[in-house]
């Protein structure tokens, strides 16, 4: 019988309007209940988020499977905050269902800035050391009693195999496209890469729209829905859908990655970028393109 974890079906999303937040607020929150509440542009699609007033915000899960993520955030942020050398969310309040919303949901401060994006970026070596240096200060955190890998991540941390299924679709579906011989190969590389078993902590979801940047240095690292303990290569996808190759090697070398945690942090960009580029192939809108120039960073920094 197979140990790998499976997804499940796709999480049903539920909708949240502005009005609802505000009754929210007003009903469990009276001291904010005055301050004016709009949708923040691009909120998020685990979580469907709202500026309250100017200096906080409402994150609200938009499923039952994210909503697992908001007890974890309210226990270990705050734990994890003053141990990171980069400002990062730490909830001030945690609501309750209400006002025809069923989950749990947190108030957080905002934390400013601008997502990250290449052409954002003012230095990309200092910002591949930063983000490294970030990372580092997070996997030495203790990981006694931390979360391990399960749903409420999607299993981030765990095997890459619990993707597989996933990856293999998207590479049937991009036959004559791509070079679905090199990928699968580069795939294959992953899941055959070697975890030690050495638990650390890992944000989970290392993402250009969860690095937040200020005059084009990064700022603050946001989103922790899934973060946990466990193996940290889910970490390492930034170095393709981010940095650029000299950013790259500045990275590895920081975080002192081994041949085996690179080619895992590889699998898991590689799964994302073979998911994406099958959704999107044909199209020339920013995600399509994007997906086809983080695939072609892979498999040109692939070497057997």
């Amino acid at each position: 019988m197979s140990t790998t974890p499976t997804l499940g079906p796709v999480p049903q999303r539920v909708t949240v309007d502005a009005d609802q937040v505000r009754r929210l607020v007003a009903e469990q929150f009276p001291r904010w209940a005055g301050l004016p509440i709009r949708p923040v542009a691009d909120g998020g699609w685990d979580n469907r988020t709202f500026h309250l007033g100017d200096t906080l915000s409402v994150r609200l899960p938009s499923a039952a499977e994210y909503a697992l993520a908001v007890a974890k955030e309210q226990r270990w942020l705050p734990v994890l905050a003053p141990r990171l050398p980069l400002p990062i969310p730490v909830p001030l309040a945690e609501g309750r269902p209400g006002a025809g919303y069923p989950f749990p949901w947190s108030i957080y401060p905002w934390l400013d800035g601008e997502p990250a994006s290449a052409d954002r970026i003012a230095a990309p070596v200092r910002f591949a050391a930063d983000l490294a240096d970030f990372l580092v200060a997070l996997r030495s955190v203790d990981t006694t009693d931390a979360p391990r890998p399960g749903k409420h991540n999607w299993f981030r941390g765990g095997t890459l195999r619990t993707y597989d299924e996933s990856a293999r679709r998207a590479l049937t579906k991009l036959a004559g496209h791509v070079d679905v011989d090199l990928a699968g190969e580069i795939w294959q590389t992953a899941l055959a890469a070697h975890w030690d078993g050495a638990e650390t902590w890992f944000h989970g979801d290392v993402a250009p729209g969860n690095l937040l940047l200020r005059n084009g240095k990064l700022a603050a690292v946001i989103d922790f829905g899934t973060c946990g303990a466990g193996d940290p290569a889910c970490d390492v996808a930034i170095a393709w859908t981010l940095l650029t190759a000299d950013g790259r090697r500045s990275f590895r070398e920081r975080l002192s990655l081994d041949d085996a945690e690179w080619a895992r942090g590889r699998g898991w960009a590689l799964w994302k970028t073979l998911v994406t580029c099958a959704q999107t192939w044909g199209r020339d809108d920013r995600e399509a393109v994007n997906a086809r120039h983080v695939l072609g960073e892979i498999v040109a920094e692939y070497q057997p």
